[in-house]
């Protein structure tokens, strides 16, 4: 990710909730935090020293992915008040479930191995919960770093189109980004999770139509904050290819035949022609027959928020799919 704008960190958050005060630093029962990693040693080490930090002593569970660069002997080493997860494969995002299983809170924050949470932020996002029992997801601002900077992302969740409920605490969203928001652990079971197919890449914004679908509500909160330090051990092809298909299957799984004709054609108009887009297109198209099998097209209340999306996703500079 990118920044576009130089600002401060918040102010520190002093509102007295049921896991205590800030200042206090006494543990709040109400949040988990979920940790996936992968072939990122140095950079989870560093994430985990924030969090392990944090006033509000989140219990925090690490699901590393298959790494073999000896992330789970440092985690163990460094770290031995982290739950750690040492699967042998690569679960992608589907590592999330298997982190979201292993906690008992009604809350759980998600962390990628190169992100972090602001002090305060998981209290405040565990108080804002408590005082809305229909809100499934908060989503917050994204700072840069090393700088502090607004990512590009953040001025369009804070001028989101989405219409929701009247109540909500801030702009309603029609999907949310899973390694800097908070959900609420019922709703996150009651809709089964992300889905194994999809693996990672976009793969908010399937359970996001579910959510919706279901009656929940999501929003962005200005009050939270995450840092991301974007990690340069990355695979930008592969996360394309990925992209353009989970974008595809997901817009086929749930939306109706003439919203989901309009995305893809405004895709196959801008997508780079390429043998990474050509990849991701094939992919694509390999999972027709499942995605014919599990289409179940949105209620209206659903699809209206990924309608009221269409313009800006068509217009974005933060959701271009380049590599």
């Amino acid at each position: 990710m990118t920044a576009t704008q130089n600002e401060g960190p918040p102010a520190p958050h002093h509102s007295q909730a049921r896991g205590g005060t800030l200042q206090e630093g006494r543990h709040d029962p109400r949040v988990s935090v979920v940790v996936i990693t992968h072939q990122r040693r140095d950079e989870v080490l560093l994430a985990l020293s924030r969090l392990v930090a944090l006033p509000e002593q989140p219990h925090v569970v690490v699901v590393d992915n298959g790494s073999t660069d000896g992330t789970a002997e440092a985690i163990t080493e460094r770290f031995p008040q982290v739950e750690l997860v040492a699967s042998p494969e690569n679960l992608g995002a589907i590592g999330r479930n298997v982190g979201v299983a292993r906690v008992d809170t009604p809350y759980v924050a998600f962390c990628d191995d190169d992100t972090w949470w602001d002090p305060g932020s998981l209290r405040t996002a565990a108080d804002v919960l408590d005082a809305h029992p229909r809100l499934a997801v908060v989503t917050a601002r994204i700072l840069v770093e090393p700088g502090g900077r607004e990512d590009p992302i953040v001025p369009e969740l804070r001028d989101s189109p989405v219409r929701g409920a009247a109540w909500l605490p801030g702009p309603a969203l029609g999907s949310f980004l899973a390694g800097a928001s908070v959900l609420r652990r019922e709703a996150f079971t009651e809709v089964g999770g992300f889905c194994e197919r999809l693996w990672l890449g976009g793969e908010e914004e399937l359970m996001a139509g579910d959510l919706a679908a279901a009656g929940w509500e999501l929003c962005y909160l200005p009050a939270l904050t995450v840092h991301h330090q974007a990690s340069k051990a990355r695979d930008s092809h592969r996360r394309r290819r990925d992209g353009i298909r989970n974008t595809l299957w997901t817009t086929w799984l749930r939306r109706p035949v003439r919203p989901a004709l309009r995305r893809t054609v405004h895709l196959l108009r801008t997508l780079p022609r390429d043998r990474v887009t050509a990849q991701g297109l094939w992919a694509a198209a390999g999972g027709i027959p499942w995605v014919l099998r599990e289409r179940r097209v949105l209620p209206p209340h659903a699809e209206a928020r990924f309608a009221a999306l269409e313009h800006a996703q068509r217009t974005s500079t933060a959701r271009r799919y380049v590599s």
